[in-house]
This record gives C-alpha cells, sequence and structure tokens, in this order.
C-alpha cells in the first residue's frame, strides 16, 4: 500500500518559515519525481515544487517562489524516503493545505494537463500564516 504522510504543518507569522516533510512508503522511491501542491480555500489546487529521482533537478511555480531569494527549496533525502519543502518569508497568502505528490514523470508534475493523473498523492498539511 502507497502512503504519502505530511508533517510539519501548523500556525506561523508572517515574516517566518516552515519546513515541510513527507514521509512515503509502498513504492520504490527512486522511481518517482516528488512535488508539493497546495491548496487555498475557495481556489483549486495548484503546484509549487517539484525534484527529480535524483533530487538533480528542481523546479518551482514562479508565482510562489517570487519574492525573497531562498523563498522556496524542496530536497528529498533517498535513504529515508522523505522529501521536504523548506519556505521562508512566508506570506498570508501562503495559507493553504500543503499535499505532496509522488509521479513517474518528472516534468508531468508541472503540467496542468497531468493534474488529475499524477500518481500519488498525500493527505495534506495545513499550513496557516498569520499577518
Amino acid at each position: 500500500q502507497v502512503r504519502l504522510v505530511e508533517s510539519g504543518g501548523g500556525l506561523v507569522r508572517a515574516g517566518g518559515s516552515v519546513r515541510l516533510s513527507c514521509a512515503v512508503s509502498g513504492l520504490t522511491f527512486t522511481n518517482y519525481a516528488m512535488g508539493w501542491f497546495r491548496q487555498i480555500r475557495g481556489k483549486e489546487r495548484e503546484f509549487v515544487a517539484a525534484i527529480n529521482w535524483s533530487g538533480g533537478t528542481t523546479y518551482y511555480a514562479p508565482s510562489v517562489k517570487a519574492g525573497s531569494p531562498g523563498r522556496l527549496t524542496i530536497s528529498r533525502d533517498n535513504a529515508k524516503n522523505t522529501v521536504h519543502l523548506q519556505m521562508n518569508s512566508l506570506r498570508p497568502e501562503d495559507t493553504a493545505v500543503y499535499y505532496c505528490v509522488a509521479h513517474t514523470n518528472f516534468r508531468q508534475l508541472f503540467d496542468v494537463d497531468y493534474r488529475s493523473k499524477l500518481d500519488h498523492w498525500g493527505q495534506g498539511t495545513q499550513v496557516t500564516v498569520s499577518s
């Protein structure tokens, strides 16, 4: 059984940081690219960041990454089957449920045409940024 379990969400003040983690089991982790999505209340789910199987290639949604340098960093630990999303300089508009996703094709993670075809999703973790 494939499981993606997110953690690390919570309440944080604007300007603060949060590190989300996703523990993956039930699949061969290095066969999958990993991504993070978020869903702001009342809006469609949107792509945030993706990392390929080795960790050597990453891609970020320009609209989410915009702002301070180093605002978003996605990383993975293939020895521990985990993926992380470090978010800095948080803004109230970053308030959302953040989802971890595993998919075999890296580029399809940020191709909106494949959104409904992504392989595995986690249950999500809430991040709330107070002003």
